[in-house]
């Protein structure tokens, strides 16, 4: 997995995609005005598309990655494919959606709202799946995976059940 090295850490490549996407923000807001948010709601939705891909097709690879002897040329390629989706689509994924997703609270006032509390509750396990995950890709990468394939089975549909809650909250606002 030598060619996967990006020459860079993950913290200042997020810290940097953070930056762009606030001063993109910012340069929406200035040129847009008030029709910057739904220009921004779009850029969300994408994100969040994007995130949920990645975070549905992940753990299916992970199932298929157990399946494969430790150091087999299968194994190598799903180790190749889980770090490039988790890097290239996954990770700033979810810095864009978190990002966008905060802006549109703030500029919607929705911070007093009980549902979006809720819905934040549901993103942050989100987030704490993707950080299990991401802790997995590389545990698959040093063939020291111990989560059994029965178990990646279960994984595999904890994104979809939050999604869902999630997706309720942000449509039927019960609260």
């Amino acid at each position: 997995m030598a060619g996967l090295s990006h020459g860079t850490s993950p913290a200042p490549r997020a810290a940097i995609a953070i930056l762009v996407t606030v001063a993109l923000l910012g340069a929406a807001w200035a040129v847009l005005g008030e029709g910057a948010y739904l220009w921004v709601k779009a850029a969300h939705i994408i994100a969040v598309i994007a995130w949920m891909a990645g975070m549905l097709y992940l753990p299916r690879l992970f199932i298929y990655h157990c399946g494969a002897p430790p150091g087999s040329p299968q194994s190598e390629t799903f180790k190749v494919m889980e770090q490039r989706l988790l890097t290239v689509i996954i990770n700033p994924a979810m810095v864009l959606t978190w990002v966008l997703g905060l802006w549109l609270a703030w500029q919607g006032g929705f911070f007093i709202a009980g549902w979006l509390h809720a819905k934040l509750a549901l993103v942050l396990a989100l987030s704490g799946v993707h950080g299990f995950f991401s802790v997995s890709v590389r545990r698959f990468g040093a063939d020291a995976n111990h989560v059994s394939q029965r178990a990646w089975r279960m994984w595999n549909e904890v994104p979809t059940v939050l999604l869902i809650g999630i997706v309720l909250l942000v449509v039927l606002k019960p609260f």
